[in-house]
Parts: C-alpha cells; sequence; structure tokens
C-alpha cells in the first residue's frame, strides 16, 4: 500500500511555517534557512497536515513546530554547519566516498564512550570512515533488550559517559574523518522513561503518548492479525498496567511501550530528540523499528502508509537543521518491503538516505548452506537500483540473528516449502546436518521443526576455529572472504560487525551465560579480544588472515575503476552455484557458493583479454579459463591503462 498523497498545502501555511522557522534564526543564518525551507519545507508542511491536519489547534501546533526547528538550527555548532554546506553540495557523499562501516556496543568495544576513542587507530587501519554505535543513551534499569528500551534521549548511559564526552567523541571521530551513526529507538520507550511514568501518575497528555486500552477486547481484535516479535520471551502485543488501568501496545517487550504517532506531540518529541543529539554531532541515524510506527485494525501493523509520511516529516526537518546528517531505515522485512522506505511516488528519494539490505544477508547465509546461489541471485534480479542519492546498507552479521522470515515470499513466490527449505538452511548453519562446518544455534523456535532466526557470530558460521592460534581450514577463510566480498561489492555502506574482523567466535564468557541463556543473541555479542588484537598487532594467527583479507577488499573497493554510484547487475550463467555481478563497464564480481571446483570462462563474460585480477580468492591463475575451488571470489576490473 503507497502513502497517501501529501496535501498541497495552502501558500499561506507554507508562508507562516517559513516565518516561524526562520525568524528564530540568527541574521547571519537566515538567507540559508530561507533556501533550505523553500527546498524541504512543502514536504515537511504537507506531510504533518496529511497526518495532523485533522488536529485540534493544528495550525498553532505547526507553527511552534517549526519555530522550534527555527531554535535548534540556530545553535547548531559552526563546524557542523560547514559540514551541512559540503553535504548540500554533494548529496551522494556517502556512495562516492565508498565507506565502510563498522557496527559495535560501547561497553563490549570500547568499555565507556571516551574508551571507544581509544579505538579510532584501530577502525582507521581497517579503513572504516562509519562507526555505527549501538544504543549508549540511559537505558531501562534492569532488564533493557539491550539498551533499545531507552528511558532518557537526553542523557547517556551513565556506565558509558556523559553528553560531554559524547560531543568530545563525536569531534575526535571527525577529525579522523569518521562519521558516528546512533540508534534512534521510534516505535517505543522505556516503562520508566519520564513520558511513561508521567502516565502513570495521571498526566492525560502523556497518556495519549501511548496506546493504551482500558477493556481487552480492542487489543484481541488487534491481535488477530498482528505477530510476535518474540513469541518465546515475549509472547503477544499487549501488557496490562495497572497504573494506567488499562492494557498499553508494547510490541516488543513488556516494558517497551509503543508510542502514538496518531498523536502530534510524540512527532514534535521525536524529532527534537533527533535533533537535539544532531547538534551534538550525531551524523547518521539508524531509525530502530520503524515498520511499526502506525497502527491500523486488521493489519499486521507494519510497513502502514502513514509510517513514509512520518519518515518523510523526518527527513524533511533534518533537511531544514541539519541536512549533513543520514537516515537509515532499520525495517528488517523483505527487500519489496524495504525500498519504499527510501521513498516512493512524489516522496522517491525523500525518506531514508540508506536502508538495511537484511534479504542479501540473510539470503548469502542460505546459499552458503545450500551450495547454491540461487536465492541471492533470484533476490539481486528482483531489487530495483534504489533512488539517486540513496543506497544499500550491505553486512554479513549484527547484533541480532538471522532474521530468515525476510526470505519468506522469495522462496513461496516460486512455490517454494519455506519451513522445508530455509528450514533445512538454518539447520546447516546450527549444525544439525551432518558435514556442517557451522557452529549456530537457534533463535526463538518452538520446536527443531519451526524457522525464526540463527544465532552466531561470523567465524563460527563460517567453521573458523575457537583458537586464534589454531591452523585455519583454508576453505573456511575462504568462505570469510566471499561473504564479505558480496556485501562490499553490493552496498553502498558495507558494515563490519565488531569482532567479525579478527575473527572472534561465539561468545563463551562464562560472566555472559546467564544472557545468553535468556536471550540467545548474546552468542554474537563477545567482548572485543585484547588477545586478537594483540595478535593482530603481531600478525599472526586467525586475526592477521581476517584483516588481511578484509584490507585487500577495501583496497580494491577504493580504487577509481570501482564504479560506486552505479548499482551492481546480475549476470546470467548456466552453473546455479555462481553469482556473477557487474558495477559498470569495468568490474566483474563472481561468488561461488558451491562446495565443487568449477571452470569459469572469463572470455565468455567479455572479462578475459584486457582483464586483471583485483581480488582473487581460491581463484587459481591461468588463462582465460580459470578454476574456482569451492566458495572462491574473483573480482576483474578492465585495464584502461
Amino acid at each position: 500500500m503507497p502513502a497517501p498523497p501529501l496535501r498541497t498545502p495552502h501558500p499561506a501555511r507554507i508562508a507562516a511555517a517559513r516565518q516561524a522557522f526562520v525568524e528564530a534564526l540568527p541574521p547571519a543564518r537566515r538567507r540559508v534557512g530561507e533556501q533550505r525551507f523553500d527546498r524541504a519545507g512543502a514536504v515537511l508542511v504537507g506531510a504533518l497536515e496529511a497526518l495532523y491536519g485533522h488536529a485540534p489547534d493544528a495550525d498553532r501546533w505547526l507553527l511552534g513546530l517549526c519555530a522550534g526547528l527555527g531554535q535548534l538550527a540556530a545553535v547548531r555548532p559552526e563546524p557542523l554547519a560547514a559540514l551541512d554546506a559540503a553535504r548540500e553540495a554533494q548529496p551522494d557523499w556517502f556512495v562516492r566516498q565508498r565507506m565502510l562501516g563498522y557496527s559495535a556496543y560501547v561497553d563490549r568495544f570500547g568499555g565507556t564512550l571516551a574508551g571507544v576513542a581509544g579505538r579510532i587507530d584501530h577502525l582507521r587501519a581497517l579503513g572504516v570512515d562509519y562507526l555505527h554505535l549501538l544504543p549508549f543513551l540511559r537505558a531501562r534499569a534492569g532488564e533493557s533488550d539491550g539498551g533499545f528500551a531507552v528511558s532518557s534521549f537526553e542523557e547517556i548511559e551513565p556506565a558509558l559517559g556523559s553528553m560531554a564526552e559524547l560531543e568530545q567523541l563525536t569531534t575526535r571521530l571527525r577529525e579522523a574523518g569518521i562519521s558516528l551513526c546512533a540508534d534512534l529507538v521510534l516505535n517505543h520507550v522505556a516503562d520508566d522513561h519520564a513520558w511513561a511514568r508521567a502516565a502513570m501518575a495521571g498526566d492525560a497528555d502523556k497518556r495519549a503518548f501511548f496506546h493504551v486500552f482500558a477493556e481487552r477486547a480492542l487489543p484481541d481484535a488487534y491481535e488477530a492479525t498482528l505477530g510476535e516479535v518474540f513469541p518465546q520471551a515475549a509472547p503477544g502485543n499487549f501488557t496490562h498496567v495497572p497504573a494506567l488501568d488499562g492494557w498499553v501496545w508494547t510490541t516488543f517487550y513488556p516494558f517497551q511501550w509503543d508510542l502514538n504517532y496518531a498523536h502530534p506531540p510524540v512527532f514534535a518529541a521525536m524529532a527534537h530528540a533527533m535533533l537535539q543529539l544532531a547538534n551534538r554531532g550525531v551524523e547518521v541515524f539508524r531509525l530502530d523499528s520503524a515498520p511499526f510506527l502506525w497502527k491500523r485494525l486488521g493489519t499486521t501493523c507494519l510497513n502502514q502508509p502513514e509510517v513514509h509520511t512520518v519518515l518523510a516529516a523526518l527527513r524533511a526537518c533534518t533537511a531544514l537543521v541539519a541536512p549533513g546528517v543520514l537516515l537509515k531505515a532499520e525495517a528488517i522485512v523483505p527487500a519489496a518491503q524495504v525500498l519504499p522506505y527510501f521513498g516512493e511516488g512524489e516522496l522517491r528519494g525523500r525518506e531514508c538516505q540508506l536502508a538495511y539490505h537484511s534479504g542479501l544477508m540473510a539470503g548469502a547465509w542460505a546459499a552458503l548452506a545450500e551450495g547454491s546461489a540461487a536465492l541471492p541471485r533470484r533476490l539481486l534480479a528482483q531489487t530495483p537500483a534504489p533512488p539517486p542519492d540513496t543506497g544499500w546498507i550491505t553486512y554479513v552479521r549484527c547484533h541480532d540473528d538471522i532474521v530468515w522470515g525476510v526470505l519468506r515470499p522469495l522462496v513461496e513466490a516460486h512455490g517454494g516449502d519455506f519451513a522445508q527449505r530455509i528450514g533445512g538452511a538454518a539447520a546447516f548453519l546450527e549444525g544439525r546436518v551432518a558435514g556442517s562446518f557451522a557452529r549456530g544455534a537457534a533463535f526463538q523456535a518452538h520446536d527443531e521443526h519451526s524457522v525464526h532466526g540463527s544465532n552466531g557470530m561470523t567465524a563460527s558460521l563460517l567453521g573458523l576455529p575457537d583458537d586464534p592460534l589454531a591452523p585455519i581450514d583454508p576453505a573456511a577463510l575462504r568462505r570469510y572472504a566471499l561473504l564479505h566480498a558480496l556485501a562490499l561489492w553490493v552496498g553502498a555502506v558495507p558494515l563490519l560487525y565488531m569482532g567479525d574482523e579478527l575473527g572472534q567466535p561465539n561468545n563463551a564468557d562464562p560472566a555472559d551465560a546467564a544472557r545468553i541463556a535468556a536471550d540467545g543473541r548474546w552468542l554474537q555479542r563477545p567482548q572485543l579480544s585484547t588477545t586478537a588484537l594483540a595478535l593482530l598487532a603481531q600478525q599472526r594467527g586467525v586475526p592477521a588472515a581476517t584483516v588481511g583479507v578484509l584490507r585487500a577488499l577495501m583496497t580494491v573497493r577504493r580504487d577509481p575503476r570501482w564504479a560506486a554510484a552505479t548499482a551492481p547487475t546480475l549476470v546470467e550463467h548456466p552453473d546455479p552455484a555462481l553469482l556473477i555481478l557487474r558495477r559498470g563497464d569495468d568490474a566483474l564480481g563472481v561468488f561461488h557458493f558451491g562446495r565443487d571446483e568449477v571452470p569459469l570462462d572469463l572470455a565468455a563474460l567479455d572479462a578475459g583479454n584486457g582483464w586483471n585480477d583485483a581480488f582473487a580468492s581460491g581463484a587459481a591463475a591461468g588463462g582465460a579459463v580459470r578454476t574456482l575451488a569451492p566458495w572462491a571470489t574473483l573480482w576483474r576490473f578492465r585495464n584502461r591503462e
């Protein structure tokens, strides 16, 4: 279902909103502010009218919002304002920069925000210029869903540091050429957030910040079509709260209360929270749980049209206050449902600049398990290029499980049995199939036949050893190169996950045993290994081998012949184990998911004479016909010299 058409605001309403925004700016910034409002103001006003035009005092609320945006723009620090101007002049800067991202928990990576600053040299040595730090805002006391149950958008989790230290870190990162990405949890807040506490104390406005039902009848009607995010750990979508004398919507965990975006002050409060962090130096926001923002009876309450209107309005807010900031959609849904998060129709290119290609991640793991490239071939053939000045986030692993459901439409559209096919892939990666090299674990599965998610660090899923000084199976290292090479080939911003660069295995820390038992995702959340870092410094063992692969890949990716702004295109080939992709006319990537050696005729691919190997893993040197070992990767560039 497409987003509802934006209303065409009356010129007088746009003029009044413009005036409210510009008058809040200091004289030196008004000319630029006027230009920005002329570019983004109509979208902002139109989106907000579509969402809230029916609300009482809608005009007064809109003017107050625009004045608040002007106040935030007025106090934006000069170094960030200069960054905004440079990025406005080249809106695809993050694509052309050929970025490499890195994702980590603050405490697991550096201990504190100050400790993260001490890891900058490690990041730069990898070629990282985009750092996603998982939740670091003050979280709920006790259980907090790994920090995603936010208690305050204006405070740092005390054990991690302070807002002053966040600003110091963003300055250090910016000086090192690294953009900081932070999570903005859009769908919910913790039950001890000030808004929730006020609601429980009887504040009617703050009660309206949430979906609260006095009786169970309406929640039961919604439940008829809702899924469950954590069917074992947190079944159902509503929690009875005695202090509210009713049922509150809790999609994720009972302590995470869904926000009511049909209430205008919720949008204003979340936009303000985001832009305050932008003014502290955050350059990218991962919009966590975005698909869940709007509720509609009789639907799954996922990806509703109004979600896209909300995101377009948030994007317009950043265009006015912090145009150098990027928005990244965290929509772990099938690829066809992700594309709208870039914007469609009149909003094309006006929502998020980045979105996760979770389908490619899951598809690559399934292909590895199956020994066939059929799923990623089909997926990429059906994935249109995103709008200009946008791009995909690609990745091999992350802090969450491999969510298999993103592949369901792809499998079932071709008559496949999802549970049988993807269940087989999951069983392989979880080590439940004879001959499997993987050491993963099932997540949220009711029994051995159900399919939900799989956990595990990349190294353990690929068969690299737990002991970083143990002999390395060359096939395991080829599998490591294969999956990372695919992510780097396809993505505008490929993302490494903390510890994967060092080949760290599954988390076996006794101190985390209780966490892993309660939430299996902690299997892929180990502390960054100081032992592995020391081995890397000595160029020994698994860390030296895995970092060597990544550095070689990044050197090629930053070659001028790499067509950064060109979407990859699929090349058909009769061997189902081969995934072959072009990037423009001068770059060819071959990814072999099969378990047997295969010949590859480069001349037939027009990549023989006049082409050179840019990266090769398991591809024997030779003439026009090359022999590819199992799980081989070959990147070729046309020689233009």
